[in-house]
């Protein structure tokens, strides 16, 4: 059984047991979450939602905060002697998808 289910502007395919990184959400570690699905499929069912499937909720748990790798950002103009180096690392929040009922 699988769901897909959406958060932070992104739609993730989620299994019972899957380990997922989602832009950040503000919830302290340890908390429950509750997705409603887009989509769920069980065995050889698919029921898709308008928007979202009734009667059938995800929950997730919060494991963990992070940052993730930098991109470097780099702007040059040719022959101007400008140039501009950013980095930037995302934060993200791990989540543990417990069930999906």
């Amino acid at each position: 059984m699988y769901a897909i289910i959406q958060t932070g502007g992104k739609q993730y395919k989620v299994n019972v047991g899957d380990e997922i990184q989602v832009e950040k959400l503000e919830r302290a570690v340890g908390d429950k979450i509750t997705f409603k699905p887009l989509l769920v499929a069980d065995g050889e069912k698919i029921t898709a939602g308008t928007p979202n499937v009734e009667n059938v909720s995800v929950v997730a748990e919060v494991l963990a905060h992070g940052k993730g790798d930098k991109v470097v950002v780099y702007k040059y103009k040719a022959k101007k002697n400008e140039r501009k180096k950013q980095g930037h690392r995302q934060p993200f929040t791990t989540l543990k998808i417990v069930e999906i009922k």
